[in-house]
């Protein structure tokens, strides 16, 4: 009885951080979209939104930690329960930096255009694609699919790096951009933590699956 309890509890725990890893993904989405089109209320309504995210990361937390104590659970589901902790930690920082892009878009306005940057739309679909087959390597204890996806890192980070060099040539060539460049900047930047929370991610699939524990970038 107890061990069909576990297993019941497990499997509910782990939908809710599907949920909450949808959430978040949907989250980075949308707040690259509503920059593009500066879209000052869909940016408010976005950051009004963060803290339902931020909610559900809480009350699963304290779920996680009354599920130990009550079942106590023992080597791989011990590690499992211990994994998600850390992984809804990660999903409500993702949460955080979409809510920061929504921050920005309203700091910029919609007095000036925002350049088109193409690097950034790039940035946040492979950041999604990584965490979705981050969440479902975990899902399905695929310790190669997640030992494999830190090394996609490497293109993000090219592209944060053609984003910071592209705003630095607009900078010089316009000098009054600075600002509006500095904030981009950090567009990008958020873009660029998010994939590395991925990272995170992936390593708890490897600590849960096999009790190793280290950085896989």
């Amino acid at each position: 009885m107890i061990r069909t309890e576990l297993d019941r509890e497990l499997q509910r725990l782990q939908d809710e951080m599907v949920t909450l890893g949808s959430k978040v993904s949907n989250a980075l989405e949308e707040a690259v979209s509503i920059l593009r089109r500066q879209d000052l209320e869909a940016a408010e309504r976005l950051i009004a939104a963060d803290r339902a995210i931020d909610d559900q990361r809480y009350a699963m937390e304290s779920d996680i930690l009354t599920t130990i104590a009550r079942q106590q659970p023992m080597a791989t589901d011990l590690r499992t329960l211990a994994a998600m902790l850390e992984i809804i930690a990660d999903l409500e920082r993702i949460g955080d930096y979409a809510e920061g892009i929504a921050k920005i878009t309203l700091m910029l306005g919609n007095e000036q255009q925002v350049p088109p940057i193409p690097q950034i739309p790039r940035m946040v679909a492979k950041a999604r694609e990584m965490l979705d087959r981050a969440l479902d390597a975990f899902l399905r204890g695929d310790v190669e699919v997640a030992r494999a996806i830190p090394a996609e890192d490497d293109i993000v980070d090219a592209l944060y790096n053609e984003v910071n060099q592209s705003l630095l040539d607009m900078m010089l060539q316009d000098p009054q951009k600075m600002e509006q460049a500095n904030l981009l900047v950090w567009v990008a930047h958020n873009l660029e933590r998010s994939a590395d929370r991925v990272i995170n991610i992936c390593e708890r699939v490897v600590f849960t699956m096999t009790g190793d524990m280290h950085e896989l970038a």
